[in-house]
């Protein structure tokens, strides 16, 4: 358990295990869960068609499976509604013709936490998943972690700093495409408009508004105790865990440009002709799944060794995937686990 560094530029309060940061998309990974432990409650699966509890979605007979991994086809809207407003933003997404059709995926930057929202709204009585989340499996736990951040913590978060461009090879042609005003992937990573810059990230009402794609706020300590219990068995049932490990699409993304693999929510490594991992993201084992953020945040469970692993920072890099700062992390970490293993 690492803790290094500064809260602010200044360099006037350190920062320490008990700092709380906003990890964007690592959001995704714990608002995947809210659906599948929701799911699992009702003795539904994957396979469950979402207009059998939100019959005024566009394609009621997509599944929750397609629906969580991207397949559903929403990644951007062409109504121009705002971050701030939910409902707006459920009935854009009710009305929008798909960019695509499943089995094609394509990463749902900002769309998806509320897709995933509506679906736990549904699927139980909590008023938001930010809510079911910590009441039914944050708070029970102890872990310091939150979509939707109330006012009595605010004082604990980091600021966060742009940084400067570190892509890799891999994302070559995802910044081609984002960088052109035209492109779908462009359109996706600005719809619902609202909360692109890192300086309104900073902003109190960004922190309560609880958004499940991109505005968790906690602990690095708090994400890799909740994928070190995923990763155990020990938080959720065999069924959810499996959800989450097993992929349900692996191959080219049509919005990041580059091979991605999703679960039921989760992200994992692409896999090669072979069976082999593409790139090391998650670590070796092929089993592992997680999710990263925008800035170069990480976290993941493996459940070949009952490990969870999280990196949070605030002095952000520009980049899809993490970067070498948490993926040396990672590689640390398993070299460690080799050495007592022998």
């Amino acid at each position: 358990n690492l803790a290094e560094g500064w809260t602010k530029r200044d360099q006037s309060t350190p920062w320490t295990v008990d700092t709380l940061v906003p990890f964007y998309s690592a959001t995704k990974g714990l608002a995947a869960s809210c659906v599948l432990h929701a799911l699992d409650a009702v003795n539904r699966d994957l396979d469950t068609e979402v207009g059998m509890f939100w019959p005024t979605f566009g394609d009621p007979s997509l599944t929750v499976g397609e629906l969580l991994s991207h397949q559903a086809g929403l990644a951007a809207l062409d109504e121009k509604v705002s971050i701030n407003d939910y409902s707006a933003v459920v009935r854009a997404l009710e009305q929008q013709e798909p960019f695509w059709e499943s089995p094609e995926h394509g990463y749902h930057p900002r769309t998806f936490g509320f897709l995933l929202d509506e679906v736990v709204r549904r699927l139980t009585t909590a008023r938001s998943l930010g809510e079911y989340w910590r009441s039914e499996i944050a708070a029970p736990n102890e872990l310091e972690l939150w979509i939707g951040l109330p006012e009595s913590e605010f004082f604990r978060v980091a600021t966060l700093y742009p940084g400067k461009m570190t892509t890799s090879e891999a994302e070559t042609e995802f910044y081609k495409a984002f960088n052109n005003s035209k492109s779908l992937t462009r359109h996706a990573f600005a719809s619902p408009k609202g909360l692109h810059s890192v300086a309104e990230m900073n902003n109190s009402e960004a922190w309560r508004l609880g958004l499940p794609a991109m505005g968790g706020i906690g602990t690095a300590a708090g994400l890799a105790t909740f994928y070190g219990l995923v990763a155990s068995g020990a938080l959720f049932s065999e069924r959810v865990r499996g959800w989450m490990e097993h992929p349900l699409v692996n191959g080219a993304d049509k919005i990041l440009f580059m091979p991605t693999s999703f679960s039921a929510g989760m992200m994992k490594d692409p896999l090669d002709e072979s069976g082999n991992k593409r790139r090391q993201t998650f670590g070796p084992s092929t089993r592992a799944f997680g999710h990263p953020g925008a800035g170069g945040s990480h976290a993941f469970a493996d459940p070949s060794t009952g490990l969870g692993f999280a990196y949070t920072m605030n002095q952000m890099e520009l980049g899809v995937l993490p970067n070498e700062k948490s993926l040396s992390l990672v590689a640390g970490l398993y070299a460690d686990l080799n050495t007592l293993e022998s």
